[in-house]
């Protein structure tokens, strides 16, 4: 449902006149609502529809289209299953597509679930912020990711793969994407774009093979020495069906946990053109391409790989937001090898190695294009150490800063965490912070709703239907239930470690943001007899942040005189 108009924002521009970061201040003032919408030059509106597009679909299609289909395959028992629940997690997508999209027209501005929960949550003053602040510092987004792309890499290239010389691929692509984002932002810009329309020409080729093959073009045909697939025969479409309750969820939260990256755009929303009508289209345009590709990408698997050897495919393990293959060189019985082996023979596994590790670039660069922004995001607000840093935009006219910081802290968790139960501890506990913050949102945003709520006048150029959001909320509160029920006998998460660990850890860090808040926000300033209030001020780029200032308390002044 549409409001008031398509382009105009939710929020004005703050009025902001000095052009000196660290001189005198045009105004003093609180800020605590921080509901400005922000100040940032058209010369670094550098993202268009298309880039916009690439930073979603870059970020959603990383390996889960390669490796998703046999682990739902393994839950559902069945291909008609199968492609319910695909059905099924493209609908809780549209609908977090949707709630996302309402905030980015009314906030159009970068930080995504930072702006949105400082919106929304605005006492106390500064501690939604410091909950979300510690999740971005402490979480390493590039780490499990550097590490799949390590070991596809070897195996394009037929090196064995060890945990060094695989950590040792993944670190050189991290830092490649960090030089690309880092020092040269146009550029890097449109390596990703070109990675992910790659990505998508790649799917394209998968889906009409497939489809080739299903119908009996000359050439596309199953070889001869393999197995001949009748998956879409009616009577073998659900056969093995397991309606199990266990199933089915174990099954739906990987799907679900598929689609994520619908909101990466919101991350980067300053630096969008005409933010407002581009997130509108972009946002559906991206995820519609997602629904497709996964959905006739599954339709190629199963007319050409059976359904027997996609079930003794490679060993595959789902954990939380990652689908991860556990990866044995020799191994050439995966489903994606299967694939392709079946149509164009063994020859060309080596080449789907190669665009896999190709389409983890590109997710990675989505992934440190936008996290490294909300870095930035966070330092422009003035509540973490080192504020202008993280702020600034020196030396190459880019969030720098904000991109170390993402690589350092996920290069030095990839590099620490040892194979097993810590590394896959370290990837559970990444994930569930997402579903935290769409819970927060997502609820938030009906609250927005409520008369309780009327006086933040909550208007946007586009609304979701509310039976969308409750929707969405409640996929978001499945997505948080689900890791604290016992696994079945056999699917245990971790070989030593309780299976709710990752969940509890995660938990912990955000109280550790609140204890941060309360010290620094709450306690000392108390103590000591002052409050603190934020003032705008321009950077040398001509990008607006906040500095927090020490204003005594009235008492104190009165006792003084």
């Amino acid at each position: 449902m549409d409001g008031p108009s398509e382009t105009e924002p939710l929020l004005r521009p703050p009025q902001v006149t000095n052009d000196n970061p660290v001189g005198g201040h045009s105004s003093v003032q609180d800020q605590s609502d921080n509901n400005n919408f922000d100040n940032v030059p058209n010369a670094k509106k550098q993202i268009g529809l298309a880039s916009a597009v690439m930073l979603i679909f870059n970020r959603v299609i990383g390996t889960g289209v390669f490796a998703a289909p046999s682990v739902i395959l393994r839950s559902s028992g069945s291909v008609g299953m199968t492609f319910i629940m695909w059905i099924l997690g493209a609908l809780v997508a549209s609908a977090g597509t949707a709630v996302y999209v309402e905030f980015g027209t009314g906030l159009p501005k970068s930080g995504g679930e930072k702006t949105y929960m400082e919106y929304i949550y605005r006492r106390p003053r500064f501690m939604i912020t410091c909950f979300y602040a510690i999740y971005v510092l402490l979480i390493g987004w590039l780490s499990a990711t550097s590490i799949v792309f390590g070991e596809y890499t070897l195996n394009a290239l037929e090196i064995q793969p060890t945990t060094v010389n695989v950590r040792v691929a993944g670190f050189l692509c991290s830092t490649f994407c960090l030089a690309a984002h880092g020092a040269f932002l146009n550029y890097g810009l449109k390596l990703q774009n070109i990675l992910g329309f790659f990505k998508l020409f790649v799917l394209l080729i998968i889906a009409v093979s497939g489809l080739f093959s299903l119908v009996g073009v000359p050439g596309f045909a199953v070889r001869d020495e393999y197995d001949i697939p009748h998956n879409f025969r009616w009577s073998s479409f659900w056969e093995g069906s397991n309606i199990g309750p266990n199933a089915f969820v174990t099954g739906m939260y990987n799907v679900i946990w598929s689609y994520i990256g619908y909101s990466n755009a919101n991350y980067a929303l300053s630096e969008v053109r005409d933010p407002v009508r581009t997130i509108r289209r972009a946002a559906p345009l991206a995820m519609i391409l997602v629904a497709i590709s996964y959905l006739f990408v599954n339709i190629a698997y199963f007319a050409v790989v059976s359904k027997q050897d996609m079930l003794g495919g490679g060993t595959i393990a789902a954990y939380g937001s990652f689908i991860m293959k556990t990866y044995i060189h020799a191994e050439a019985n995966s489903f994606r090898a299967l694939f392709f082996r079946n149509i164009f023979g063994p020859a060309a596994e080596r080449i789907l190695s190669t665009v896999v590790a190709l389409s983890i670039l590109g997710n990675l660069m989505s992934v440190l294009f936008t996290q490294g922004r909300v870095v930035q995001e966070l330092g422009r607000e003035g509540v973490l150490p080192l504020s202008s840093f993280f702020a600034s935009n020196k030396p190459f006219n880019a969030p720098l800063s904000g991109l170390f910081t993402q690589w350092l802290v996920s290069m030095i968790i990839m590099a620490a965490a040892p194979p097993g139960d810590a590394y896959l501890f370290i990837v559970n506990y990444s994930s569930y912070p997402l579903t935290m913050f769409n819970m927060l949102i997502s609820g938030g945003l009906l609250l927005l709703y409520t008369p309780a709520f009327k006086s933040y006048e909550w208007c946007p150029p586009f609304r979701a239907w509310k039976s969308v959001v409750i929707f969405f909320f409640l996929s978001n509160v499945f997505l948080a239930v689900v890791p604290m029920i016992p696994p079945s006998p056999g699917s245990d998460v971790y070989e030593h470690l309780p299976y709710w660990s990752h969940v509890a850890v995660a938990l912990s860090i955000g109280i550790l943001g609140i204890a941060y808040w309360f010290v620094f926000f709450d306690w000392i300033p108390r103590k000591r007899g002052y409050h603190i209030v934020q003032a705008t001020v321009l950077q040398d780029d001509g990008v607006s942040r906040n500095v927090l200032r020490k204003i005594p308390n009235r008492s104190d002044d009165e006792g003084r005189a």
